[in-house]
Formats: structure tokens, sequence, C-alpha cells
């Protein structure tokens, strides 16, 4: 039996929690001096916390919790697969039942000739494996000096050295030495922020014609291979113009250069399709899973692989691999998974009942005064705050001020939506119905008004000079 249960008092476990637990991407001195909010259990999309709050979860976890919490049916294959093998490795030549199944259906669902799996603990894990498998690719194939992988300023990849890398985020580049050699960035097709005069037809093409003008600089037989996600997630779901992809996708195969989706967000249903590169009308080489693989239920990831990149990398061998690539538990939870999104029609869900209901409630959040843009693609949704709608003005205040109140504003309101700088953001779980997404919208109006209140008290509401 544990010796910590959730009938401690919030209070000790909060102090436990400060002495010893290290949390990611957190100031730590300032967290134990708070407290963190404790989680105790959760059930379809509402968290419960020591306290007894009943918390509406807006963002799936961390954008993982597809098919919601407290589905027995993966606990029940969870257990079943720890009895018949707990774990097993699928290095020396050898395989086990789960991760070939998972392998299988994971061919079935992807798009084009994506037919390979090649499985990792995490996203980040799996970004790490793209990095090797495309210098691999290339050098397999008598080109060694296509080692340059072109990704976006603001994207997010993961954290790990090599995913941090390809990341584009500059307060995760200020620690620790990244990124690694041979990594470049462009601009990002964020037209609200960046767009300035241009329409977003315009800015979308000259967004996607800096991969080009990069590859020439670069030079063509320089570059491995571009990634990025069909929507920038934690960058503040960014959509980019709609002119943005078909011209990315034309460069990449002008070029001849790989592309890799990273679809650890978009992936199975965020968007309303089973992948956001299908949504995006994409033809990747490689694609990145994790989260909704498994709903978050238990930590998998992998890099799913076209026909062309497997049958060069599987002419020789690839030096590459993790403990727990394929993990028996992790495997057959994420097949139950699928099962569930599958049988239950959850995508379908997504595209017919969910995304329609929520775009109409979220777009019409426009209208508050504190809000400059409301954008939504599927069930991944952001506000873009602002002191002044008509010129998209940013605050005066440092970046991240306002948003990081109306987000406090949210959890009192018994709502978790996340704050990327002054923008908030939304990925709630697949399954949320009509009558919860109303909830969602109720709670979300009322936390913007308390901001609005707080930003004018404090006098706040200055845009930027």
């Amino acid at each position: 039996m544990s010796a910590i249960t959730n009938h401690m008092p919030t209070a000790e476990l909060q102090a436990l929690d400060a002495a010893h637990h290290m949390h990611p991407f957190t100031n730590g001195d300032e967290l134990n001096a708070k407290g963190a909010r404790v989680i105790t259990r959760a059930k379809g999309v509402t968290l419960t916390d020591s306290e007894g709050n009943q918390i509406l979860d807006a963002m799936a976890g961390l954008w993982c919790v597809n098919i919601g919490y407290g589905r027995e049916e993966l606990a029940e294959v969870a257990a079943r697969q720890m009895r018949e093998l707990p774990y097993y490795n699928t290095f020396f030549q050898t395989t086990h039942v789960p991760a070939i199944a998972l392998a299988n259906k994971l061919a079935e669902l992807a798009p084009g000739d994506l037919n390979h799996v090649f499985f990792a603990g995490s996203g980040s894990e799996a970004n790490d494996t793209n990095i090797r498998m495309v210098r691999t690719y290339w050098a397999m194939k008598g080109k060694p000096t296509k080692s340059v992988i072109i990704s976006r300023k603001n994207a997010y990849h993961g954290s790990s050295v090599g995913s941090g890398s390809l990341g584009g985020m500059t307060y995760m580049h200020a620690q620790g030495g990244m990124p690694i050699p041979d990594i470049h960035h462009i601009n990002q097709p964020h037209w609200y922020a960046e767009g300035g005069d241009m329409t977003p037809e315009e800015f979308g093409l000259a967004r996607a014609r800096e991969l080009e003008e990069a590859i020439l600089e670069l030079g063509e037989d320089r570059v491995a291979a571009f990634i990025a996600e069909p929507v920038q997630g934690a960058g503040g779901v960014i959509i980019p113009p709609e002119t943005y992809w078909p011209e990315i996708q034309r460069i990449c195969d002008k070029y001849e250069i790989l592309l890799i989706a990273d679809e650890v967000i978009c992936g199975f249903g965020r968007t309303g399709t089973w992948f956001g590169s299908i949504t995006m009308g994409l033809r990747p080489d490689i694609m990145t899973i994790a989260k909704g693989l498994s709903s978050g239920y238990q930590p998998i990831g992998g890099s799913i692989v076209s026909d062309e990149v497997a049958a060069v990398i599987g002419s020789g061998e690839f030096n590459h691999g993790y403990t727990y690539s394929g993990h028996p538990v992790a495997a057959a939870v994420a097949l139950e998974n699928l099962r569930i999104l599958e049988e239950e029609r959850v995508v379908d869900h997504v595209r017919d009942v969910a995304a329609p209901h929520l775009k109409a409630k979220w777009e019409a959040l426009s209208d508050h005064p504190l809000v400059g843009e409301a954008r939504i693609i599927g069930l991944m949704g952001s506000l873009a705050l602002t002191p002044h709608k008509d010129s998209r003005a940013k605050f005066a205040s440092d970046a991240g001020t306002v948003g990081l109140i109306c987000r406090e504003r949210c959890f009192a309101n018994n709502l978790v939506m996340r704050h990327v700088g002054d923008r908030m953001i939304i990925s709630p779980p697949l399954v949320i119905t009509p009558e919860e997404i109303d909830t969602l919208i109720a709670r979300a109006t009322k936390a913007l008004d308390e901001c609005h209140a707080e930003l004018k008290e404090r006098d706040l509401l200055k845009a930027a000079s």
C-alpha cells in the first residue's frame, strides 16, 4: 500500500511536492511559495483537485487526453498486458504482438505510403529519431552532406537537446547549449502578429517562400528535411493562411527534401480528420506521433515513415533505439485507444458535432473588448488578447503579463485554459459535448471579463508604442 494518498490535506501534499518534486517549465521557487494545484482524479472532461473543485480541462491534459479521462477499458488492457508480457525489448531481432499490431494499425490509418513505424517513448524522442533518420537516409543514398534540417521560429518539437533544437523557441535555446549544429530556422506563418499590411494570402506565400530562400542560401546539397507542425500548437495555435502549405509542399517536392509533419498535437482527430496532414493536404515523408496515440494513458510516441525512407534505412543497420521502443503495455493501451476512437466514431464527432459548435461559440468571443482575434480549427483554438483591436496592438507590459492574469482568472473559474504570451489557447478532449462546450465558453467569458476589469484597475490596458 502506498504511503501517500489523495486523502492527505492539500497543504501537506504541496509541502511534499515542494520538497522533492522538480516541475517542468517552471520557476521552482515561485511555485513552491504558491503551492501546486493537486489533481486527484478525473472523468470525461472534468478534473477534481484535492479541495474538491470540479475543473473543466480545456487543454486535454497536455493536448493529449483525446478520448477523455476515466476509460476503464484502457486500464483493463494495461493490467492484462502486464500480466501476460509486462516488458520486452524489440532489439536483437526480437518483436512482440502489441508492437506488431500497433504498427500495422498505424500503417492502416496513416495517409499515403506511410507504412512503417519506429517507436519511441514520447514526441521528443521521436523527433530525435527523425534527426538521425533523415541524416542517415541521405548518407546511405551517398549524399552525406545533406544534414541540415530547416524548422520554424516559435515551433515546438520537444524539449530534449535534439528536439529542443528543432523547435524554434529562443527561451529554450538560451539554456543547455542549443541549438545543435545544422538546424536552421525560418519565420513562422503567424499573420496576426507578423503580417503587417499584407493580406493573409500574400503573407502565407511570402513565409512559405522563405523555405526556398533558405534552401538556396544553404545549398540544396546540404538540406536534408523541413519539419513543421500542421498547426503550431504550443506556439499559440497558429493556423497558417490557406496559401502556406500548398507552397511548402511544392518547394519540398521541387528540391527533393524530406517533409516531416510533427503530428504530436494534431494527430488522432484534433483537427477533425485523423491527422493534420490530411486536413492541410500534405504528403509527408515522416510523421511524428505521440500524445493522442494513447490519449496520454501511457507514454508512447513514434515516427511513421514512408516506404522510400524505410527501404533505404532498412538496407543497412540503423544504430538507434530506446529501451522502451514499442513497450508492450504502452502499445496495447494505444491499440485500445485507437479502437475507441474508431469504433465510437470520435473523429466524426469532432468534425460533425463538437468542432462546428465550438467554432460558432469561440469565434463569437472576438466581440469581447479584450479579444483581437479568435481562431479555431477542429478542437484547437486561440484568442489573441489586445488593448486595441483595429491595430492588432501588443500590450505595453512585458509579453505574457496579461496572458498570465487571464489564465489565473480561468483557474479561479474552474477552467484550464493555457496562455502563450498574451494569447489564450484551448484543445479540449475530443469527446467534449455541446453542453460542455457551452460551459467552457461561459467560464472563458467570465474569465475574460474579470481579466479586463483587472487590467483597467491596474492601468494595464495600454498599447506598446
